[in-house]
């Protein structure tokens, strides 16, 4: 009874640290150390976090995105302490290297989610080691890790079974080598490529690496655990990883593929196998896709609450610095908008730079997708305004509408509801800038709904019709 009551104390007295470093009083009570969002004024030392590490045997979690100093000495420290660490997030400390995460591996720790975007000096050793040794891993993060390879990803697919989140954006060496393959004739050997003629082999147009010689694979057991996988950026995957990876992880609810451009109808097709599990599909700058891959999405996945096949012309710098004829999704028009308006649980729908849609599909999205809560139609530039207006008077319950770019959306008075552009737009982009939240929606519906009452008035008395700026009803 005593021996509970200790228990049940020492929890109680645990913390959680935010934003600042824990004081000396507090170092054998820290549970959780999260450090952010810090003042760039007062930064934090290598030093000064690697005397916390040796101080704090009970951290669970932390959070050291806010601490680029930190370094691997500290992280040594932390595993040699906290022997309940459970979750670490290390996103963008560019010193932290192999050695750190090394030790990660060889103290097996009850590790549950690890971040490491960013971290641009770990290589393929440290991430199977991972891979192989951590087995309580449900999520992981591993975007922008230039060196990163189809060999470690290949592990993680075979040892990290119980993986909810993969996060992999824009690893640029990854291949279709580093995903599951459906059977093992997607990889064609010499001896069964030759010929029986005699007839010599052309030599290929340059020497194949020993990542492309890779075997396919074929694992046994399949992903169940797997909801969320991030690829975004990962220009050189094409439809056959997509298709090995919703065979091996029939689960998947949230699939991110922007900017994967050399993905088509096929890897659609692929995911339609994925049915009622898929709830969110992001397909930004994916321009091969057509009506007929979205009708049979539409069809298979009726879930679906989140949907972008649209194209941002702002784009990180790592990825885009320019949106040319090849960013813009040209093959999609209205049919693809008629599909998506049937689905019943649609709530966000990013539809920029899809230049074929017209006044029809925006009918349509008023007539069916009564629950949607965001919409982006920035630079659709073939809608008008009545169109526009009807969607606003549907829409009950939409939060956030995105028209930037739409020359109808540029008459006197609209852009005065709009949110402020962010300041590192140029001045064109700030002026054509149309994003409506909250209020601001229903203040443009308010307005429009205005403008449309002193219309009608004008064409009642026979006189011409002046568009106002203001709320005023006069009619001249």
């Amino acid at each position: 009874m005593l021996l509970g009551l200790n228990r049940a104390s020492f929890h109680e007295d645990m913390v959680t640290v935010h934003s600042r470093l824990p004081t000396k009083d507090e170092f054998r009570r820290v549970r959780h150390l999260i450090l952010q969002q810090l003042d760039d004024t007062l930064p934090i030392a290598d030093d000064d976090i690697a005397h916390i590490f040796a101080e704090c045997p009970h951290l669970e979690s932390a959070v050291l995105s806010a601490v680029p100093a930190i370094t691997d000495r500290s992280i040594v420290l932390l595993t040699d302490n906290a022997l309940n660490l459970q979750g670490l997030d290390l996103s963008g400390c560019n010193q932290i290297t192999d050695v750190a995460i090394f030790e990660l591996a060889a103290k097996s720790l009850p590790l549950q989610w690890l971040q490491l975007n960013g971290v641009t000096g770990l290589t393929d050793a440290s991430i199977a080691a991972l891979a192989k040794t951590c087995s309580r891993l449900s999520v992981l993060e591993l975007c922008d890790l230039p060196l990163l390879s189809a060999l470690s990803v290949r592990d993680i697919f075979t040892y990290s079974r119980k993986l909810r989140t993969l996060r992999l954006a824009r690893c640029s060496l990854l291949t279709d080598k580093a995903f599951p393959a459906v059977s093992p004739s997607r990889a064609a050997t010499p001896s069964a490529t030759s010929t029986s003629s005699g007839v010599d082999k052309p030599l290929p147009p340059r020497p194949t690496s020993w990542l492309e010689d890779l075997a396919p694979l074929v694992l046994r057991h399949t992903a169940d655990n797997l909801r969320v996988v991030d690829l975004s950026f990962v220009n050189s995957i094409t439809d056959a990883a997509i298709d090995g990876l919703v065979s091996h992880a029939p689960r998947i609810q949230n699939l991110r593929l922007s900017g994967c451009k050399k993905l088509s109808d096929r890897t659609l097709e692929s995911i339609c196998k994925l049915g009622d599990h898929l709830d969110v599909l992001i397909l930004a700058h994916v321009s091969e896709i057509t009506d007929n891959g979205i009708v049979k999405l539409a069809r298979a996945c009726t879930k679906l609450r989140c949907v972008d096949v649209g194209c941002e012309l702002i784009a990180p710098s790592f990825t885009f610095t320019a949106v040319d004829g090849s960013q813009v999704c040209r093959n999609l028009t209205d049919l693809a908008v008629f599909c998506l308006a049937e689905l019943r649980c649609m709530r966000r729908l990013s539809l920029v730079r899809v230049h074929r849609v017209t006044d029809i599909a925006i009918f349509a999205l008023a007539e069916h997708a009564l629950d949607l809560e965001r919409l982006n139609l920035s630079y659709c530039d073939a809608l008008s305004l009545d169109a526009l207006h009807l969607l606003l008077k549907r829409l009950v319950r939409l939060q956030n509408f995105a028209g930037t770019g739409i020359p109808s959306l540029k008459r006197r008075g609209v852009h005065r509801f709009s949110d402020s552009p962010p300041p590192d737009l140029d001045v064109d982009q700030q002026a054509a800038y149309n994003v409506f939240t909250g209020d601001g929606v229903s203040a443009l519906k308010k307005f429009l709904n205005k403008e449309e009452v002193r219309r009608r008035e004008c064409e009642a008395k026979n006189i011409p019709f002046v568009e106002r700026s203001d709320d005023g009803m006069e009619l001249h």
